[in-house]
């Protein structure tokens, strides 16, 4: 069964971090790839995540709803077919997501939102 390749999008070491802490939690085979903003342009970043994702599928995790990395991943991975989106990436959605890989991507990706959605908590 094919995996799904997950691709973290964020600024400066961001995506590396968090992949990194899941790997520290999960073990190194996790599927994930970060990509990072710095020194390059919109163009440049575009470029980074297409080669990410081809070929699919890929659920491409992005740090926040706006922005550059936010930019780059709609303007043409949105289109693509076997290529979802999710923003606002956690540590919690990112394990989630480790462990359902082999599930149909439009499945883990309502999944996958919703586990990082409860994850955040005001008291």
């Amino acid at each position: 069964m094919t995996q799904i390749k997950g691709v973290v999008v964020g600024h400066a070491g961001l995506a590396a971090a968090l992949i990194g802490a899941v790997e520290q939690i999960s073990g190194p085979n996790s599927g994930l790839v970060a990509i990072s903003n710095v020194d390059c342009d919109r163009g440049a970043l575009e470029e980074r995540i297409i080669a990410a994702v081809t070929p699919g599928p890929s659920l491409v995790f992005i740090d926040m709803p706006s922005g550059s990395c936010h930019f780059a991943v709609m303007r043409r991975i949105q289109s693509m077919a076997g290529v979802r989106v999710v923003t606002g990436v956690n540590l919690a959605m990112l394990l989630e997501f480790v462990f359902h890989r082999e599930e149909p991507v439009d499945e883990v990706v309502i999944h996958i939102a919703d586990v990082g959605a409860r994850a955040v908590v005001a008291r």
